[in-house]
This record gives structure tokens, C-alpha cells and sequence, in this order.
């Protein structure tokens, strides 16, 4: 039960359908469209749409997305990966010969074929009810007549004003400058392409002038892309095998590797053999939960690739076996100092959700992985490129090294849980790096420590990376300071740890709860 004397919000609860998006227009689009006949994934669409005009640092058409998706009545989970590939010219010889040695986060070098559109209009084809000439609407008309600033975009915003300048990216700053919260901008030229494909299908994107002034400006900046690598990317979305593991009493759903909900279910199956203490804030249970990320993130960085390229399978990493060695890896007085080989046992030893009146489940995901992508506008075309090739790797022997038509490694992942079969918690958190960290700490708190949706959403969040523990600011002192003992090295965080939104489905009573992150400008609605 919330403490009504403290601030905070109240989780969402509703009965004939629930959107949660990081943006209040986004979340009202996607009731709108739930309200005049659209279904869930209809609603997810049009929703992320608006969310790539108006949050433009967290995502766009120029990224990717990944959907979990759960047909009412049909007790299947479907996955779509919406990825795209690199160019067919990107190889490391093709690099040295430019003198490129490291990739960098501006370099048209790590812009990947963007696969959004794409994969967008494969979804709706196979699921939805509407099409991309109804759903883009909302998001035209948001970039061409404009959109009010929230505080947290223009946080963001004025955080990479900086890169924008350096990139040339004045589309993104009117006036020459990162607007504030509570300015109106508009994006004309967005509007233009967004429109071009409402009006021509996600093939316009790909192929004509759109493709064209994209590669051109890609091409001028030394990128390898050619059309004809912008024309293949209409192709590489793809309906894939959603891969799932027990937690907690339920089964939890994600898209397979190249994207990283194979680490969440990890840390989750770590956890899953560890009885929970008391309070959720407990020293004891946030130094175990660093542990089990700590192990499955390193199982990330040496395996974690393109399917194709991967060394060690899923089965092997997700398996009972395997997770149970890194459990005995935990030590609950200590910090393991020096972690083992990746893939190695020792004895001693990585967001928008919608649900519709009919059931209908989406769990959604659209990304220009760091803030702002690349910085590379396409030409004339207002599309910020992403900058997904940065999960590439230089070295010639590691499996997501750089090479041709091959998918990067991918930070974003939708996630669902089902239970008796059923969907019962749609339900992700972002934050680049952070999100399997994020989700199997925020449905930890839902189901194995009671907390209501909004309140698992809200709980202060930490992340082992790079060497450190950075905490938010909510973490207890005298938790901080009984980890530090345990020999973890903690650095307080400077912005919080990514955003979530959730949706909890009870079935008994027929009703929808649905909850938004504060750390970001979004809100949950039902109706």
C-alpha cells in the first residue's frame, strides 16, 4: 500500500484497456487508438511513432525495435526482431583502409540499416487491424504543427546539444540551441518522410528518395552504405522464436540474442535459486543481485552476438546446470574479486506496453541506442540515425566483431510474463546498458517482495558496470557503505537508472494495473 503522506504516484487501474508509454501524448495516442477500434499492437505502433517525433533523443525511425507480442486467446508469445544489418561493405579490411581503428559514437561507421519501419509494418500486417497510413498520423502532425518540451527530453536534450552542434544536426537545434521544457518545436522535414511512408508503405523508406538522401549523407561522411543496402534492410525484420525461463512462479518471455534478454533471464535464473530477505532494500539482497548480474553480463560480453556468430548456445547459457554454477559463484560476505572465464564454472563458485479490451498483449521497444544516435541527420529527410554499430567489436576473433550484413549486439528487449499460459505482466525497462539489470530487478521487486507495480517501478535502482556500483540516490547510506565492505566500488550515479513501464493483468478480477517510471515524462492510462 502506497504511503498517501509521501510523494509519489499511484499505480493505474482500469478494465477495458491500458497503455503505458515515457511520454503523457504518447500514452494518450495509444488509448485513442484503442478507443476507435485499433488492438494493442495497432495502439503500440502509432504509439512509438509519436514517441520518435517527440522524445527524440531516446528513439526514432532512423533506430530499431524489438516486439513481444500475445495474441488474445492464442497462449503463443510472438517475437519480432526489427534489427537491421550493417552495411555489405563493412568489414575490418574496409575500415583499416580508412584508417578506422575504434568505432566512434558520430561515425556513420555505426549506423546500421535502420529496421523500425520495417518491422512496424510486418507486425501490422500479421497482427494488427490498422496500417501505417492511419497509425503515423498522430506523429505527422505532432512534427508538423509541434510539440510541447518535457522536462526530462530537454534534460537530455540540452545534455547533448554539444554532439548536435558537432554533427551538424541543426534540424535538432532551433535557434541554434537545445530547446527547453515548455518550448514548442516542430520538425517539417520529419514530417515530410513520416508522411511519405503513411502514404507509401514502409518501402519508401528503404527504397527512393528517402534511402537515397540518407546514404548520400552517410556516404558523404565516409560511410560503406550503398541503395542497395538500404533496400535489402526492408527485408531483415523477422518473426523469430521468443526464448523463456521460469522466475518466481511465471514464465518470462523475450527476444532472443542478437538482443540481450537472453542476460536478464540469466540474472533471473540465478536469482531464482536465492530466497529473498526480508526488505527490499536489504544489503544482503542487493549484493547478491549485483553478483548475478555482474557474471550474466560478462556471459554477455564474450558471447552475446548475431545468432549466427554465437559461440555458446542459448539452451547452455539459460540452462539449470549452468546457472546453478554461477550461483555458487555468489559468496554473501564478499564481492567475487577476479570473475572467472566467460562460459567457465569454478567448483567454489540488459519502453511501451499495451493491452487491449479483448486481451491482447504488446510489449514494444524502439531505440536510437545513445542519446540521440550518431548525431547524423539523412540529409534533407529530418531522420536521426542510430548508433547500434557500436555493439560491433574490433577484435577479428570475437563473435560480434565487425562484418558485413550482420546484426550488431542489441541493448533493447521487450519482456513479457505469462502465467497458466496466459500473458499476466507486460513489461520493460530501459536505459541502454542497464535493461537486463532493470528488468530482473524491477519484476524481482513485483513478485518476490509484494511491492504493486508502480511502487516495483519507483524502488531505487543500482547497476554493476564498468568496475563500479553506481546507485541512485535512494539507495540507504548504510547500504552503500555495508556494500562497499563487501569490496564493491560505489560511485553514486549521476542521472537515473533508465525508465520502465508495466501493465499487470488480474485476470480474477478483470482488471488492468499499469505503471510508468518517474524518472522519465511518462504517465500510465486506462479506460
Amino acid at each position: 500500500m502506497r504511503d498517501f503522506h509521501s510523494p509519489g504516484r499511484s499505480t493505474v487501474y482500469a478494465v477495458n484497456g491500458m497503455a503505458a508509454t515515457s511520454m503523457p501524448q504518447a500514452t494518450l495516442t495509444a488509448i485513442e487508438v484503442l478507443k476507435s477500434g485499433g488492438n494493442a499492437l495497432d495502439a503500440a505502433v502509432a504509439a512509438a511513432a509519436v514517441l520518435a517525433v517527440i522524445e527524440p533523443q531516446s528513439t526514432g525511425i532512423g533506430g530499431d525495435c524489438f516486439c513481444l507480442y500475445a495474441p488474445a486467446g492464442s497462449r503463443e508469445v510472438v517475437a519480432m526482431n526489427g534489427s537491421g544489418r550493417s552495411a555489405a561493405g563493412f568489414t575490418l579490411d574496409a575500415l583499416a583502409g580508412l584508417g578506422v581503428h575504434r568505432l566512434d559514437e558520430t561515425s556513420p561507421h555505426v549506423v546500421t540499416i535502420p529496421g523500425a519501419v520495417a518491422a512496424w509494418e510486418k507486425l501490422l500486417a500479421a497482427h494488427g487491424r490498422q496500417g501505417l497510413d492511419t497509425l503515423l498520423q498522430p506523429a505527422i502532425r505532432y512534427a508538423e504543427d509541434g510539440f510541447v518540451v518535457h522536462p526530462r527530453v530537454a534534460l537530455d536534450w540540452q545534455g547533448n546539444a554539444r554532439k548536435l552542434a558537432a554533427t551538424g544536426a541543426d534540424d535538432y537545434l532551433p535557434g541554434g540551441k537545445a530547446p527547453a521544457a515548455g518550448d514548442i518545436v516542430r520538425l517539417p522535414k520529419l514530417a515530410r518522410t513520416l508522411r511519405s511512408i503513411a502514404t507509401q508503405g514502409a518501402r519508401a523508406f528503404y527504397e527512393g528518395e528517402i534511402a537515397v538522401s540518407i546514404v548520400a549523407a552517410l556516404k558523404a561522411r565516409g560511410g560503406l552504405h550503398t541503395e542497395a543496402d538500404f533496400a535489402a534492410g526492408y527485408l531483415a525484420p523477422e518473426f523469430v522464436t521468443a526464448i523463456t525461463k521460469g522466475f518466481a512462479g511465471h514464465d518470462i518471455w523475450e527476444c532472443p540474442p542478437n538482443g540481450s534478454g537472453l542476460v536478464a533471464l540469466m540474472i533471473m535464473g540465478i536469482m531464482n535459486g536465492v530466497a529473498p530477505c526480508a526488505d527490499p532494500l536489504d544489503p544482503l539482497r542487493l549484493h547478491r543481485h549485483i553478483e548475478a548480474a555482474r557474471l550474466a553480463y560478462r556471459d554477455r560480453d564474450a558471447f552475446l552476438a548475431d545468432p549466427a556468430h554465437m559461440l555458446q548456445s542459448v539452451e547452455h547459457l539459460l540452462s539449470d546446470a549452468y546457472l546453478s554454477g554461477l550461483r555458487a559463484l555468489i559468496d554473501n560476505e564478499k564481492a567475487i574479486e577476479n570473475l572467472p572465464p566467460a562460459g567457465e564454472l569454478h567448483r567454489d563458485t540488459v519502453y511501451l506496453s499495451v493491452v487491449d479490451r479483448d486481451g491482447n498483449a504488446c510489449s514494444f521497444i524502439n531505440s536510437l541506442f545513445e542519446s540521440f544516435g550518431s548525431g547524423i541527420v539523412g540529409g534533407d529527410t529530418g531522420v536521426l540515425l542510430h548508433n547500434r554499430g557500436l555493439g560491433f567489436r574490433m577484435e577479428p576473433d570475437h563473435p560480434s566483431r565487425v562484418g558485413p550484413n550482420k546484426r550488431p549486439l542489441h541493448t533493447i528487449i521487450p519482456a513479457m510474463a505469462t502465467h497458466g499460459g496466459e500473458p499476466s505482466i507486460v513489461f520493460g525497462v530501459m536505459g541502454g546498458h542497464f535493461q537486463p539489470m532493470g528488468q530482473s530487478w524491477v519484476l524481482s521487486n513485483l513478485l518476490q517482495y509484494g511491492l504493486d507495480p508502480q511502487a516495483a517501478i519507483d524502488l531505487p535502482r543500482l547497476f554493476p558496470y564498468g568496475g563500479w556500483v553506481e546507485v541512485e540516490k535512494g539507495i540507504p547510506a548504510t547500504a552503500r557503505d555495508l556494500l562497499a565492505i563487501k569490496g564493491h566500488r560505489i560511485h553514486a550515479s549521476v542521472r537515473p537508472h533508465g525508465g520502465g513501464q508495466m501493465i499487470v493483468i488480474d485476470r480474477l478480477r478483470g482488471v488492468l494495473m499499469g505503471a510508468s517510471d518517474p524518472r522519465k515524462d511518462g504517465c500510465a492510462l486506462g479506460y
